[in-house]
């Protein structure tokens, strides 16, 4: 065989390779064809992923397969598979698939990214128990968002005079509120660590699900060299550090019996796991860095997006704004005293956030699962360990289970005579065992600054040459684009 014939031979063998499509396990999900290496990653749009995904579900049904680089994921697309998956059989799914860039900032430590098994059931009831000791559902916790609600009020009178972006404020309220019972205290607006530490989250979240983060996934080979994603462990090192200070700062002060906060309960607990396992215990410094991490994360983005969302939702739709003004004042009057009971003669209210949280469905694909052991859906067999994502964007639009699926009317949660009502397809917090534990802690959140926000403001886009723009833009989790507004002072004192 001649040079020309050997190069010819190498091209066709290089060209096969190259378009040869992986094959699927006997009985996996369907799914599109897929490259060797990159899988199915040139068949999404960038910019609007579920549109990709939800023509995919058209085309295999609610339970198909992609591939990410060389690993296999399976989407769970409509109410019913969804609810199989998460409520109905959500123990065989209640684990967590293996994510190299997460596991290597997580541990697989704590409560989120914890593989289902002891330490995460215990890490769970011990979180559920203290974090109604400390207020959870009761007066107490509703006291300290509205002390935290008059901070945030104030700062956003402080800038009345021009437009301005209320992204960082709402962070640092709602931060404050999970701060307050994890740390013991509340940080000021304009506390320079404080900042850096929010503003790291942020970074972390949006390089998560980045090309490098991909990268780092899908190429073993490339985990060490001195490329970008090195910047997101370096990170989240930084924020790991700064959890740790604190820790260590409590096992300074901590007095066995009079538990300050979340921390001193939990070094109380590992005392007492100690003294009674040994080296048994999964209650340990790594386990309590997770959870810190998990707990001031899940207690401030998707919280505090959610409301960004409804400010920009309400300067898109003035008319539902001042509908909600009004019922307000029917509500409670000239009361400066406002009360999570109030909800209840807020129908409309109620629905405006719960139409907020559907429309913008701020975690649209929740955080994946993984079977525990192998499992069969629809007549296709999942290995264990395999990640399956739900998505709840895709029951939050459905045309068969909302009224007016594509635009953002509170009529969706309300019945022909004006009361609020949960329809079942209606799911921001997840469901089932690893369901968000926060779900009522950050309700009454919500409410609170919200309803206080529109009670003491108008909230307006401030260019009448152009309107609210409400592009949703996928970054682990939906976020709207950077916007600034105006407010104007209803109340005169």
């Amino acid at each position: 065989m001649d040079f020309i014939e050997a190069l010819m031979l190498l091209v066709a063998v290089v060209l096969s390779f190259l378009f040869w499509h992986v094959a699927r396990p006997s009985r996996f999900p369907p799914g599109p064809w897929t490259l060797p290496v990159i899988g199915n990653l040139l068949q999404f749009n960038a910019k609007d992923p579920l549109k990709d995904l939800n023509t995919f579900a058209e085309r295999y049904g609610p339970v198909y397969s992609l591939y990410f680089g060389t690993v296999p994921v399976v989407f769970v697309h409509g109410l019913q598979a969804i609810k199989e998956v998460l409520v109905t059989r959500g123990l065989e799914f209640a684990d967590r698939p293996e994510n190299p860039i997460t596991d290597a900032t997580s541990k697989r430590k704590g409560i989120v990214s914890a593989q289902y098994g002891r330490s995460w059931k215990e890490h769970r009831r011990f979180t559920l128990s203290t974090l109604r000791n400390f207020g959870l559902g009761k007066k107490s916790m509703e006291e300290k968002i509205l002390e935290e609600t008059s901070y945030l009020l104030q700062y956003f009178k402080n800038n009345m005079g021009a437009p301005f972006d209320p992204c960082f404020a709402l962070d640092n309220a709602v931060s404050n509120i999970m701060c307050s019972i994890v740390f013991g205290k509340r940080f000021e607006y304009d506390d320079p660590l404080f900042q850096r530490m929010i503003g790291l989250i942020h970074e972390r979240v949006k390089s998560i699900t980045g090309v490098w983060a991909q990268i780092y996934n899908a190429i073993p080979l490339v985990r060490r060299l001195p490329l970008p994603h090195q910047t997101i462990l370096k990170n989240a090192e930084t924020v790991d550090a700064f959890l740790r200070s604190i820790q260590e700062e409590h096992k300074k002060t901590f007095i066995p019996g009079k538990p300050r906060d979340y921390i001193d309960c939990y070094l109380e607990e590992m005392e007492k796991q100690q003294q009674r396992h040994g080296g048994e215990t999964v209650f340990d410094d790594e386990n309590l860095t997770a959870c810190l991490y998990d707990l001031f994360l899940a207690g401030t983005k998707s919280t505090s997006t959610t409301l960004l969302w409804g400010f920009l939702y309400m300067m898109a739709f003035p008319d539902v704004q001042e509908r909600c003004h009004k019922e307000i004042e029917k509500a409670i009057g000239d009361s400066k005293q406002l009360n999570y009971d109030d909800k209840e003669k807020m129908p409309y209210m109620q629905a405006v956030l719960q139409e907020i949280q559907r429309f913008a469905t701020v975690v649209p694909l929740g955080v994946s699962h993984a079977p525990s052991k192998e499992v069969s859906i629809s007549g296709y067999v999942i290995p264990k360990g395999t990640a399956v994502v739900t998505n709840i964007s895709s029951i939050h639009y459905e045309e068969s289970l909302w009224k007016f699926p594509h635009e953002f009317n509170p009529s969706n949660f309300l019945n022909d005579k004006g009361e609020f009502e949960k329809p079942e397809a209606f799911m921001p917090f997840a469901a089932g065992p690893r369901m968000c534990p926060g779900e009522n802690l950050t309700r009454m959140e919500q409410f609170l600054f919200f309803t206080a926000m529109l009670k003491q403001f108008h909230i307006s886009w401030p260019d009448d040459s152009s309107a609210p723009n409400l592009t949703r833009h996928l970054v682990l989790g939906h976020m709207p684009s950077p916007f600034k507004m105006r407010l104007r002072c209803r109340l005169q004192n």
